[in-house]
């Protein structure tokens, strides 16, 4: 049983450093097409560590789940704690950039 929660949180993790992966390639994206997006693109390349640390970190507790019981615990505190870091910087970018209201 503990296994089977413990890949729902790794999965929901890595859609979580997904989610801020593609926010910032989306970002960086527009912010190339429009004159003046040099800040933009800046920031975001200063970001990508964040989002790949925590998408690897995401996948390597994914990975854990194939272990026994003491391995999905260490999966799920691996999980929950990169889940946590790359929807915080997700919501950080977003504030940062959003626009309309």
């Amino acid at each position: 049983m503990i296994n089977v929660i413990a890949v729902i949180i790794a999965i929901a993790s890595v859609l979580a450093a997904l989610g801020h992966v593609g926010y910032l390639a989306l970002l960086n994206n527009a912010a190339g097409k429009r004159a003046g997006g040099a800040p933009v693109s800046q920031y975001v390349r200063s970001r990508w560590v964040i989002a790949g640390g925590t998408t690897a970190a995401s996948l390597f507790a994914w990975l854990l789940t194939l272990g026994g019981p003491g391995a999905d615990i260490v999966a799920i505190i691996v999980a929950v704690g990169s889940g946590a870091v790359a929807t915080k910087a997700l919501k950080s970018t977003q504030e940062k950039y959003r626009s309309g209201g």
